[in-house]
């Protein structure tokens, strides 16, 4: 099993589920699956691992295990458990079968060793999101869906241009640090898109608030940390990186605080947070490479818990607007603390998961002198806490109630994923060793 990459268990897990006739059978799939990749990647997968073969006279490495791409594999697989049991009540066969799909092509990407294994799981993660949106049932679902994946196959495409004049130009398949070249712009033109770096960003908060309440907490997972990764691995040390990682988290921070549609609002944050791991690959050192991994490791979490705390109150009311809520708080009790959990999380307050992983990257600019970076960043954290932990719970739960809100009843599904994801939330703020040992290099103890 230590020779399987982890891809495969997720697809294999998506065919089952599309082939699956309705019922508990096939909600149960979707959660073995990343359940069994979980424990191979705790049992039987290590460090060094590699499988190889050769077609058509190149040389192919879908699986190649370092302590990079297995703290990243743990987070998606983790993602994709909780993912799996906040959409227990779904009953659409295509969107749980698109989501493992879309969970295990990321990890496709996570672990590929060379650059043709990259391109194909880049393009099959591009068309299984794509289809999360689509299924949104929203009035604006199916049109931002189809502007999502133009913008995606814009991104391939140009990750493709690159890799071909890469490998004309002489260059090796193998997935490593790229030079400045043309094809290494080409490639990191890619890799941004997907990344949201502003001003190439638009197409998350039109696409994310658009997908189902279930597929908006998939979506928030894998895209922009699968680019984090793959940015870590080609583009560690490219000092404009820090600059852009920058401005991504106070232009992110700044839109948030402007908007009224509770994801979209998520969504823009999602940038914001990006932002912080963009600056720390762009810095390059151990210790920010290690904060870049960290902060992927616990945002994929807490925003995860954000989604399903937003997409809970959307499936209680029907509503998805601040304006449009309020009050409700004494009637959605157990998921209003659990999503605060996840706003003092990426809020960054002592004893949660985001001051875990912020102070790293934090640290890290503080270490090469970075002291204009830092400012912002710190600047960033505070609008952070403004709009998620203050404006969107206080407009959604904690404000003037309004009896004219019907609210139905949460599925205990979705409140046994929070409580989950809360749990971890905690634990990694609580006990950070706990973190720091999967990370790529040593953590300083004065971190």
């Amino acid at each position: 099993m230590n020779s399987l990459p982890p891809v495969v268990i997720m697809l294999v897990g998506a065919l089952l589920v599309a082939l699956t006739p309705a019922g508990v059978v096939r909600k149960t799939i979707a959660v073995v699956a990343p359940t069994l990749v979980l424990a191979q990647l705790a049992l039987a997968l290590d460090a060094g691992d590699s499988l190889r073969f050769t077609w058509l006279s190149m040389e192919l490495e879908p699986l190649r295990a370092d302590k990079m791409s297995i703290v990243f594999g743990y987070v998606f697989a983790i993602a994709a458990i909780l993912g799996g049991i906040y959409a227990w009540h779904l009953e659409d066969r295509l969107q749980q079968a698109s989501a493992l799909a879309y969970a295990g092509s990321s990890l496709g990407v996570v672990f590929a060793g060379d650059l043709l294994t990259l391109v194909l799981f880049w393009e099959v993660m591009a068309l299984a999101s794509a289809y999360l949106v689509w299924a949104g049932g929203f009035p604006g679902s199916r049109a931002a869906g189809v502007r999502y994946l133009y913008v995606h196959l814009v991104g391939g495409s140009a990750l493709l241009a690159g890799v071909l004049w890469h490998l004309g130009a002489g260059g090796s398949l193998d997935f490593t640090l790229f030079e400045g070249s043309i094809a290494g712009w080409l490639i990191l033109g890619g890799f941004a898109i997907n990344a949201a770096v502003v001003p190439l960003h638009a197409w998350l908060s039109d696409a994310y608030p658009e997908a189902g309440v279930a597929g908006s907490v998939f979506l928030s997972a894998f895209t922009t940390k699968t680019a984090v990764y793959a940015l870590a691995r080609g583009f560690a040390g490219w000092e404009i990186l820090i600059v852009l990682g920058v401005i991504m988290a106070l232009y992110g921070v700044i839109f948030a605080v402007l908007e009224n549609d509770i994801r979209r609002l998520l969504a823009y944050h999602i940038i914001s947070q990006v932002g912080y791991m963009v600056a720390g690959v762009g810095i390059g050192t151990e210790i920010a490479l290690n904060g870049a991994a960290a902060h992927a490791f616990a945002h994929v979490i807490y925003k995860g818990l954000l989604f399903m705390g937003a997409g809970a109150a959307i499936y209680a009311t029907g509503r998805r607007t601040l304006t449009s809520l309020g009050g409700i708080g004494d009637r959605m009790r157990t998921v209003a603390a659990l999503y605060m959990v996840g706003a003092f999380a990426i809020s960054a307050f002592p004893l949660f998961s985001g001051f875990v992983s912020k102070s790293l990257v934090l640290y890290a600019a503080e270490k090469e002198h970075l002291y204009w970076a830092v400012a912002l960043l710190y600047l960033a954290s505070v609008g952070t806490f403004l709009h998620t932990g203050l404006k969107l719970p206080y407009f959604t739960w904690f404000g003037r109630r309004r009896d004219d809100i019907q609210v139905a009843r949460t599925p205990r599904s979705m409140l046994v994923a929070m409580f989950l994801a809360a749990a971890l939330c905690v634990g990694i703020g609580v006990y950070p060793a706990a973190l720091y040992d999967l990370l790529p290099f040593p953590t300083p103890p004065t971190t």
